[in-house]
């Protein structure tokens, strides 16, 4: 996946993100709502962290294709 596909799919992920936060509150569809948001919080996790990894090895000179997506687990495991 190259840079410009990323960027794409974070696009997606971020209108449906919207998309649910700007829906009406029907309480009885808050759980579902807060998982699927959650689930579109760890896959933009997962984009941006393919796109450092792309940009750490352009500037290390390797090949960024070799990048690859991370598991949710990893990902969402990092200390800040």
């Amino acid at each position: 996946m190259d840079n410009s596909q990323v960027h794409h799919m974070i696009e997606e992920l971020v209108r449906a993100e919207q998309e649910l936060r700007e829906a009406t509150a029907d309480q009885s569809q808050l759980p579902a709502r807060a998982a699927e948001l959650r689930a579109i919080e760890v896959q933009l996790d997962r984009c941006w962290d393919l796109l450092r990894q792309r940009g750490a090895r352009i500037r290390a000179g390797a090949n960024p294709d070799d990048a690859q997506l991370r598991s949710e687990s990893e990902v969402e495991g990092y200390r800040q």
